[in-house]
């Protein structure tokens, strides 16, 4: 890059991590150092520019999907729903290595495909499973760390909020999203699980045997506490894939059906109705004024040149597509040491697009991948979102919980590995979702 770009980019940047390390929001970080930016380097007007980015970024019908999958989760988290997902686990999962340490992993699968959020599905299985665990004289490091790792499913597990605003940006099907990222959901939540029973082999006292036992009739009728989970992912998913619903009217169609099951189970008083809009509200404010902020943060970055400098001078460098994705999945690690999930696919998505569509990745698969990596964001120190869900349940220090929850941080990256190896796992339901 020539001397100019470099010192704008360094400014810029600069900026960024000063004002995040200030410990100003994230989404306001944005703002300041896009201002900052245009104003320092560029005769156009910041304040107008700020406007229209705004009204640009927000303005896309398909954001009206964020709030009510929120709120769907909002509805299931605060109706015994997931209560009744663990209770229906326990005479399945009782006999097996590693024991009901598996109910964190199978809990936050089946929650993840209703929740869409990688924090409210940390947060409600552990506060039902971290408790049971705990009395029942299970290892407390394997349980956090196995949590901490699960909990990050609730973005790769569709409907995800992060794919949604991923396939905005990137102008990709939400559909073919959702699609891309079950198989490599599933995955993941099965090289856990082979984790979780390998440790119980090797070291079986970090799971006691439970006394009780459970007749093959008892384990049946348990499933029927997994019906309102799996009726709602059918609801929602079954809806997109069939072509019936958009990803906006497959929210709404699960926010009705979560409503339902909460009223047959008697938990949706007026107070629970009110604080479930309430925390709908206010995630879905914290996410639109980072993605806000990013939107505008990249039009002055695309208006300064340092998107198409960055590509071209990774370009010159003629480096092999594989070597490419890992140089961007160290990025990425390092980058999620430092910011939330959305912020880094915001940020990062009109620098890194072009240069791995160029490499020749779909971006479909590239939005499994970029997910993957902003799933290792959420158990790296210091702002892992999962890490600090888990700190508000256990009062555990952030790193002790980041130590137990390291052997998953590989795990992740052997599954973006086996993806980027085999990225037909990542493809082949959204190409069958296109020749139908």
């Amino acid at each position: 890059m020539a001397a100019g770009m470099t010192v704008m980019s360094l400014v810029v940047f600069g900026a960024l991590f000063i004002t995040l390390g200030a410990g100003v929001w994230v989404g306001f970080a944005l703002f300041i150092v896009g201002f900052v930016g245009m104003s320092l380097f560029s005769s156009l007007p910041a304040g107008s520019n700020m406007a229209s980015s705004v009204w640009a970024t927000v303005e896309k019908w398909e954001y009206v999907a964020l709030p009510m999958f929120i709120l769907m989760g909002e509805i299931l988290y605060r109706s015994g729903i997931s209560e009744r997902l663990f209770r229906s686990l326990v005479p399945w999962l009782y006999r097996l290595p590693g024991g009901l340490l598996l109910m964190n992993i199978i809990s936050c699968t089946l929650f993840a495909a209703v929740s869409g959020s990688s924090a409210a599905t940390t947060a409600t299985v552990g506060r039902i499973t971290l408790a049971e665990l705990d009395k029942l004289g299970y290892d407390r490091k394997i349980a956090m760390g196995s949590l901490a790792g699960a909990g990050t499913l609730g973005f790769l597990i569709p409907p995800s909020l992060i794919m949604i605003v991923y396939a905005i940006l990137a102008e990709v099907s939400i559909g073919k999203m959702f699609m891309a990222g079950i198989l490599p959901g599933l995955l993941l939540s099965g090289i856990y699980s082979l984790y979780i029973v390998y440790r119980g082999i090797r070291n079986p006292e970090i799971a006691p045997r439970l006394k009780a036992s459970y007749s093959w009739r008892e384990r049946f009728v348990a499933l029927k506490d997994l019906a309102p989970t799996i009726i709602l992912i059918l609801m929602v998913l079954g809806s997109i894939y069939a072509g019936v619903a958009t990803p906006t009217e497959a929210a709404a169609l699960g926010v009705l059906g979560a409503a339902v099951f909460a009223g047959l189970n008697k938990r949706l008083s007026g107070k629970i109705l009110f604080d479930c809009l309430i925390g709908a509200v206010k995630t879905n404010a914290m996410i639109m004024l980072i993605v806000m902020g990013a939107g505008f943060l990249s039009r002055v970055m695309g208006f300064l040149g340092i998107p198409a400098a960055i590509t071209q001078a990774i370009t010159e460098m003629n480096l092999a597509p594989y070597t490419l994705m890992i140089l961007l999945g160290l990025v990425y690690v390092v980058l999620g040491c430092l910011l939330d999930g959305f912020s880094i696919v915001v940020m990062t998505l009109p620098i890194a697009l072009p240069m791995v569509t160029a490499a020749g990745f779909d971006p479909i698969w590239f939005g499994i991948y970029l997910i993957l990596m902003v799933e290792v964001s959420q158990i790296t120190p210091p702002v892992g979102f999962n890490l600090f869900v888990i700190q508000g349940l256990t009062r555990e220090p952030i790193v002790s919980i980041a130590q137990y929850a390291l052997p998953f941080f590989f795990l992740m990256l052997l599954t973006t590995a086996i993806i980027t190896l085999f990225p037909q796992i990542v493809l082949i339901l959204p190409q069958l979702m296109t020749a139908k």
